[in-house]
This record gives structure tokens, C-alpha cells and sequence, in this order.
């Protein structure tokens, strides 16, 4: 299974960039919860998750550094 690519997670919307982060949150969190209790069978999705995160939080950073970085109309 390849890890995802970020030029996926660059056509996301706002509104789904930000569900994707709160769901991938979870996921992990889960995943946490599962290798606690000894019940996780595939120890690569940790990797996955984090990388997806990674690069979901890069993105999300980068387009609040486009909005910041927007000059603004001085009249």
C-alpha cells in the first residue's frame, strides 16, 4: 500500500482539509489504542497516519501563509 501523495490533499477544499485532519487524528488515536490493548495486527498504518498528517497540516499551513502573505488595498 503506497503512502498517499500530498497533491491529493492540495485539491481538498478548506471545509474537507479540516475533516481530513480531525478524522486522521482519530485514526491515530485509535491506532494508539489498539497497539495499548495489543489488538493491532498492522503496525505500517502508524506510518501512514502520520505521514498523511504531515502532509495535511503542511498544506493547511501553507495556504494560511498565502492568506497572511496577501497584500492588502491600502486607500
Amino acid at each position: 500500500m503506497p503512502l498517499p501523495k500530498i497533491s491529493e490533499a492540495r485539491e481538498l477544499s478548506d471545509e474537507k482539509l479540516a475533516e481530513e485532519i480531525v478524522a486522521t487524528k482519530k485514526q491515530l488515536f485509535q491506532l494508539r489504542l489498539q497497539k495499548a490493548t495489543r489488538q493491532l495486527e498492522k503496525p505500517h498504518l502508524f506510518r501512514h497516519a502520520r505521514h498523511r498528517l504531515a502532509q495535511l497540516l503542511t498544506v493547511e499551513a501553507e495556504r494560511q501563509r498565502a492568506v497572511s502573505q496577501t497584500p492588502t488595498e491600502e486607500k
